[in-house]
């Protein structure tokens, strides 16, 4: 069963987040991401500058930007390259939502359904990165027994 917090039976986003962050900086290339979310199979990476979270590109970003035949050796284009070579800092949200690791699951919840994003970067009292929280992560919570329940019926 995960820790929670230590006043209390509480779930905290340090609990459930995912601590392995995938990070790409401003000036990197859309195409970076598109191979390291192939590569990698995830859907958000978070953007960094100086070390500080700056901002947010989903893989759905990417979708938007680019062609749906890029990469198509019959109906792409030369033009079709051309949102590849875009920078993150074009596409990316700014100013993501985060959230602290002492932080209820709950109250990530809320923030997640409040601001429509689906994933937080989880920062520390420093600002530094030490995580991040996607809907997966609460899906994932939520499919889990805790110790001693019933695992849920399909």
């Amino acid at each position: 069963m995960p820790a929670t917090d230590a006043n209390s039976s509480i779930l905290c986003v340090r609990d459930i987040m995912t601590p392995r962050v995938h990070t790409l900086q401003l000036d990197d290339s859309v195409r970076s991401a598109a191979r390291l979310f192939e590569r990698e199979r995830f859907h958000h990476v978070v953007v960094l500058e100086r070390g500080r979270v700056f901002g947010v590109v989903s893989d759905r970003d990417i979708l938007k930007v680019i062609s749906p035949f890029c990469g198509d050796p019959i109906l792409g284009r030369a033009q079709d390259e051309g949102p590849l070579k875009k920078r993150l800092h074009q596409i990316m949200t700014r100013k993501p939502t985060i959230i602290r690791p002492e932080r209820s699951v709950a109250e990530a919840a809320e923030m997640m359904l409040t601001h429509r994003v689906s994933c937080l970067p989880v920062v520390d009292a420093d600002e530094t990165l030490v995580g991040i929280l996607t809907a997966r992560d609460l899906l994932a919570q939520l499919a889990t027994p805790a110790q001693g329940e019933p695992p849920p019926s399909l």
